[in-house]
């Protein structure tokens, strides 16, 4: 009653169009998952979002996952749940997090994660300890990271893919700290011929599209936006909402932009930011932020643009390094699985952030 309740012959029926991806997407059983996250228990809770509540659990063949569990839903949120399984079993790319499987047989559909030991990166910006500050270094990487999944998602796939709430606590930390995307409840697939999707206006106050809340028509740069606040959290260290009683300096694009056209940069960045970054980086991290903050859409860079770079600060910083990767790698009739266990995260390797990442070997092909 529940597998069907909460959308499991919808499941099985977007899922049949993709019949590579049946394998991949495991049906996990009430048990399972209830002895894994030690019945919900509350000390298992790894965060609380608008969507549902996420606990880390132990399969019994000793795999750490993070499970997620659903708010109980009326129709129309069970079809956005399915949207997200579907999405999910179709991206595979390094710095987005991988969907292990779901359960429909329990009263709030559940679904399974890899776990990303790490948390988010708005709690490495806005929470942080003096035991593990963010380097600039980090900063950039991260960005890198952000910006190459979404242009994989945007681009690489057959289908582009718009996350449609991206912010930094829906960017995940693994051991490494490297970047991982997640929560893809909210995303759409759009056909290559639709230019956008008009639904009912939904994302985070702080990070939303202006354009998009004025008209309701979600586009690929309205991604753009909120990666481009994303990125004035990492200079600023500030949260997108500031704490502060002038009304007019409460939204943070509003007082970066300001600072921005005031020629008042320096002023406004975090002190660790202003330390170790170089001023070329900082600046041109800065003007791509901009950028993607533009108020009209159409004037926003594309996130393969950003992508690419973003990428190129890291370029100029080991040339070197960058050629040698290079050289390993054809891209014309590229072998995508030849090349998997290199680690491009490395200083210098602009790889990671174009969309023909060799380790995002995409079960949707071009």
């Amino acid at each position: 009653m529940f597998f069907e309740k909460n959308g499991g012959l919808l499941l099985q029926q977007q899922l049949s169009s993709n019949e590579g991806n049946i394998e991949k997407t495991k049906l996990f059983t009430k048990m399972d998952l209830e002895k894994a996250t030690d019945n919900y228990n509350a000390n298992r809770i790894l965060g609380q979002g608008g969507q549902g509540t996420v606990f880390k659990g132990m399969l019994a063949d000793g795999g750490i996952v993070a499970v997620k569990k659903s708010k109980l839903v009326d129709e129309s949120n069970v079809e956005q749940f399915i949207n997200e399984v579907v999405i999910l079993s179709q991206i595979n790319h390094r710095n987005v997090v991988k969907l292990l499987g779901c359960c429909l047989e329990s009263e709030v559909p559940l679904l399974v994660y890899e776990f990303i030991p790490n948390g988010t990166l708005y709690h490495y910006l806005h929470d942080q300890t003096e035991e593990f500050p963010i380097t600039w270094e980090m900063r950039l990487r991260i960005a890198i990271e952000v910006s190459g999944a979404m242009s994989y998602l945007h681009s690489a796939t057959s289908i582009p893919i718009y996350h449609r709430d991206i912010k930094s606590s829906n960017i995940l930390l693994d051991d490494k700290y490297r970047a991982k995307v997640s929560d893809f409840g909210a995303s759409r697939t759009i056909k290559v011929d639709q230019t956008h999707l008009t639904t009912r206006v939904q994302g985070t106050f702080g990070y939303l599209d202006p354009e998009y809340f004025r008209s309701s028509q979600f586009t690929e740069k309205s991604d753009v936006y909120s990666f481009g606040v994303v990125l004035v959290e990492l200079l600023t260290g500030q949260k997108p909402i500031r704490s502060t009683d002038a009304e007019e300096d409460r939204s943070l694009v509003g007082f970066f932009l300001q600072a921005m056209n005031e020629d008042r940069l320096f002023e406004v960045l975090e002190a660790r930011v202003l330390k170790e970054g170089k001023e070329e980086e900082i600046i041109t991290v800065a003007m791509l932020a901009k950028r993607c903050l533009n108020m009209i859409g159409k004037k926003r860079p594309s996130i393969k643009e950003v992508a690419f770079e973003l990428g190129g600060i890291r370029a100029s910083i080991g040339s070197s390094s960058l050629q040698h990767n290079c050289e390993e790698i054809d891209f014309v009739g590229g072998d995508n699985t030849r090349h998997s266990g290199t680690d491009y995260s490395s200083t210098g390797s602009i790889l990671n952030s174009v969309a023909y990442s060799t380790d995002a070997d995409p079960l949707i092909s071009n």
